[in-house]
């Protein structure tokens, strides 16, 4: 029911907008714009009353079915201010789809990905004015989608929103591109087969919470998760994928339905395998990695997402004991991944695979 649907705009007056944060003080998700994108869906009328709108809290009954059984998903992308003032988003079609994805396994209604990304264009058309250019700035990109029906009883809403929030952000980790310290977990597990580990859905990241809390404990930034069945096959790294480069190979965990096949690990699969280096997906487990790292083998490890692009790893935490990798030092390829591709998301060099949209 989409092409009947028009995209309307209501503007925030002038003179009530806000005051733009300073770019060296950005921080992560703690700033937002002042307009939004918002539509909604019921069995009725599908997708309707699409508007870019201001950006204000929602009115939503206590017995909205998202607060009881958790259907949420959400993505998270950035747009990119480049040479020349150029504004660019990166594979933003992908995320959509994904997000798709996401909804389906939530028995979610899923929405026109080209119809979405154009109202996308529009709104950061809008709000092209709180996209930052200082080093390492960005416009984080928020579309989530939830169920709003007032019903009690497990079973599907039947009415939701989709709504897309934009928030200037600075580094995600403060250390940037710096050697993190990572927690290995080997209690908790974040997924199991059969779950929803593999989609971005809100539920999977409450269930995070209280580990990541024990990580920060122990001087942590992060979450290796391990398989839940044998609680010794790595799986993902806190929000982010995770590669490790042992002897001439660059090793990640395979998408068997338990990780969110990442973007930002496709992109570094692709970008490794065109530079010539040996990319393989299986299955790796930790006593694999330590093992690797004591003789020498294991020359970096490093976490990719689209918040952080690259997250080198310095230090594994893992039964009481620390495993420092490869001197607790930034790894060549981690700093050639990352140079690479934000280069590619600002428009600065040649983009082989053609992932960047640009906006205007």
């Amino acid at each position: 029911m989409w092409k009947d649907v028009e995209v309307t705009l209501e503007k925030v007056a002038v003179d009530q907008r806000k005051e733009k944060p300073s770019q060296d003080k950005l921080g992560f998700g703690v700033h937002f714009t002042d307009h939004m994108f918002l539509m909604k869906w019921d069995r009725e009328n599908g997708w309707h009353d699409a508007k870019i709108c201001p950006c204000r809290d929602f009115q939503l009954h206590p017995a909205a079915m998202v607060f009881h059984y958790g259907q949420a998903v959400f993505e998270g992308l950035k747009a990119y201010r480049g040479k020349d003032d150029q504004i660019f988003l990166f594979r933003p079609k992908d995320n959509l789809e994904r997000m798709n994805e996401s909804a389906l396994r939530l028995c979610m209604p899923r929405f026109p990905v080209e119809s979405v990304l154009k109202a996308l264009k529009g709104l950061l058309y809008l709000e092209k004015g709180w996209i930052p250019a200082a080093e390492d700035t960005t416009l984080y990109i928020r579309p989530t989608m939830i169920g709003v029906e007032p019903a009690i009883g497990v079973r599907p809403s039947n009415e939701y929103y989709f709504y897309i929030i934009l928030s200037p952000v600075g580094a995600y980790y403060k250390e940037g591109c710096k050697p993190t310290k990572i927690y290995v977990s080997d209690e908790h597990v974040r997924a199991v087969k059969g779950g929803v580990g593999h989609v971005k859905a809100a539920c999977n990241y409450a269930a995070s919470l209280y580990t990541s809390e024990l990580a920060r404990k122990f001087g942590c930034t992060q979450v290796l998760w391990l398989d839940g069945c044998e609680h010794k096959y790595i799986e993902e790294v806190g929000t982010s994928n995770i590669f490790f480069r042992i002897d001439d190979e660059l090793i990640t965990p395979p998408l068997e339905g338990t990780i969110l096949p990442g973007l930002t690990r496709d992109s570094v699969i692709k970008l490794s395998n065109m530079w010539g280096i040996h990319v393989v997906e299986r299955k790796i487990s930790i006593g694999e990695v330590l093992e690797a790292n004591r003789n020498g083998r294991l020359k970096e490890a490093f976490g990719t997402g689209t918040a952080a692009v690259i997250s080198p790893i310095g230090e594994l935490y893992y039964k009481e004991e620390s495993c420092l990798i490869n001197g607790g030092e930034t790894g060549e390829l981690s700093s050639r991944l990352f140079v690479e591709l934000q280069a590619i998301q600002r428009g600065e060099v040649d983009d082989p695979f053609k992932w960047l949209v640009r906006c205007g």
